[in-house]
């Protein structure tokens, strides 16, 4: 198992910012489903932001490191905003957004492309 788990790494990395990703997406372009408030509140709106263009990031490896811990940042203000959450997921984010600050975004990620590629020049 031991030599699967970089790339069990990626795929939890993509998973979780796809997942995460789309709760942007709802927030400012009403997509998958429209959110429901109309007009968003500053605080959605700039979550909305983070939410997209953070978890693009992050679905991509793309400094994985510096946006997965601005993430779980955001995870961490949103706990102690109980009525604009869920509760559970919101620590789950928190932490599995802090492990990927720690741990990169694995083998299959931009920031491993781009060091290999600086390596070799």
């Amino acid at each position: 198992m031991n030599r699967w788990s970089p790339y069990l790494l990626s795929i939890l990395r993509i998973i979780a910012a796809f997942v995460y990703m789309v709760h942007g997406t709802q927030k400012l372009f009403g997509f998958p489903a429209p959110f429901p408030v109309q007009h968003l509140p500053p605080l959605f709106l700039a979550g909305g932001i983070i939410e997209t263009f953070g978890g693009l990031l992050l679905l991509l490896g793309l400094f994985t490191r510096p946006v997965a811990f601005i993430l779980s940042g955001e995870m961490a203000v949103a706990y102690f905003k109980p009525l604009l959450n869920d509760g559970e997921g919101v620590v789950l984010y928190c932490f599995m957004f802090l492990y990927f600050a720690s741990t990169g975004g694995g083998p299959w990620s931009f920031d491993r492309w781009l060091r290999k590629r600086a390596s070799t020049v």
